[in-house]
């Protein structure tokens, strides 16, 4: 029975494929909308992650300033020392490993080439802290960093604007007017989670940076590895503690620095972009809900074309239920092809705009076929009234019917 049911209604779909394509098109559009907009905001999901993971693992970032972001460094709170560094390094349980950190930013010059670049003085163990790693050559010794020699690491832009496709370890740069040597070049780590190019540095033993580029002696940041399956919390209380200890802070005063921990931000900003991409799916399906009026009334409107057919159907002994079970079917029919075609239309356009973007492309199986099944059960819903109508309908009126 359901087979001539199924096949009754195929045939029907089959003499109106335009005006069955029209009654789709909205189905088609919320599909493809929802899973484009989901797809699209789960791989922006992981490129957040990604991209606070570079920053480094297990990774707390304290800097002066009662706030992070426009005006953290300000409000008069001094910046850190590097014995600041060494006392957290010895005292506080649960850090693996601790780095200072300096910055400026100046005019890079080789090979007649010059470029503006951020200039980057770390202790010795910055690359560790920071998640980074070395494409070619070395990183500092502990004679560079004590000495304050003259040698820098290249991120891969500025060895790419000043040497192109040469090699840049052995060669030399002049840094705000300083020749320095090129001892190793960094792994690239393309844009940060703030939109920036991390690659866009220059790395030097933090004393160099401060004897010889800037003049002074202040850190800025201090980069907290903390050790696997250590607490945070305990590690940030302890951390707390020892620099208000340090920094002569009274019991009630506030503290004069901010710890960042890298991971909660990682988990912040995901949060904050998967909330954005339920609410934007949201909003898409509901076309959805207009694609299903738009069957409705295209069926209520094949209901009426066919009357005559319906009362033949039924005056020759057809059941109510097998009238209203085509009707149902075709419906389906309906709305599930444009299910299909709006996951086909959606796989391209998550791609493009995954490329476009610079995002992962995520497939998500989940959201493809619970996309497809509420398009089918739209069907359903919105194809019950015209198929109750139809199985309703009096035989005798229905043959009347002009």
């Amino acid at each position: 029975m359901w087979g001539n049911t199924v096949l009754l209604a195929l045939r029907s779909i089959r003499r109106n494929l335009l005006r069955s394509f029209l009654t789709v098109l909205g189905v088609v559009i919320g599909v493809a909308a929802v899973v484009t907009m989901v797809t699209v905001g789960n791989g922006a999901t992981r490129a957040i992650q990604q991209q606070i993971a570079s920053l480094g693992v297990n990774l707390l970032q304290v800097r002066p300033g009662q706030r992070l972001g426009p005006g953290g460094f300000g409000g008069g709170a001094p910046a850190f020392k590097l014995a600041d560094a060494q006392a957290v390094a010895s005292q506080v349980p649960g850090v693996l490993a601790v780095a200072a950190e300096a910055r400026s930013s100046g005019a890079v010059v080789a090979n007649g080439r010059n470029w503006s670049a951020s200039l980057v003085g770390g202790s010795a163990d910055w690359l560790l802290t920071n998640n980074w790693t070395l494409a070619d050559g070395r990183a500092f010794t502990e004679d560079e960093h004590r000495l304050g020699a003259a040698v820098c690491i290249l991120g891969e832009t500025v060895r790419r604007e000043l040497f192109g496709p040469n090699p840049a370890v052995g060669d030399s740069v002049r840094v705000r007017q300083m020749p320095c040597e090129v001892v190793g070049v960094l792994a690239p780590k393309g844009t940060g989670a703030f939109g920036q190019d991390q690659d866009d540095i220059v790395l030097m033993p933090i004393t160099t940076l401060h004897r010889r580029v800037v003049g002074h002696t202040r850190v800025f940041t201090l980069h907290v590895s903390m050790q696997d399956g250590a607490d945070a919390e305990a590690v940030k209380a302890g951390l707390r503690a020892l620099l208000r200890e340090r920094r002569s802070l009274a019991d009630g005063e506030e503290d004069n620095f901010n710890i960042l921990d890298t991971a909660q931000l990682g988990e912040t900003m995901a949060g904050t972009t998967r909330i954005m991409t339920m609410l934007l799916g949201a909003v898409a399906a509901v076309s959805l809900v207009v694609g299903g009026i738009g069957i409705m009334n295209i069926m209520l409107v094949s209901v009426t074309e066919r009357t005559r057919e319906i009362g033949l159907r039924l005056a020759i002994g057809a059941l109510e239920r097998e009238v209203m079970g085509q009707f149902l079917v075709e419906a389906v029919v309906l709305a599930a092809f444009g299910g299909l075609v709006g996951l086909l239309l959606a796989l391209a356009a998550s791609v493009g705009l995954s490329l476009a973007m610079g995002v992962p492309f995520v497939f998500d199986p989940a959201i493809n076929l619970i996309a497809f099944a509420v398009a089918a059960l739209i069907g359903v819903a919105f194809g019950y009234v015209p198929a109750r109508r139809a199985a309703r309908l009096d035989p005798i009126e229905a043959l009347r019917h002009e």
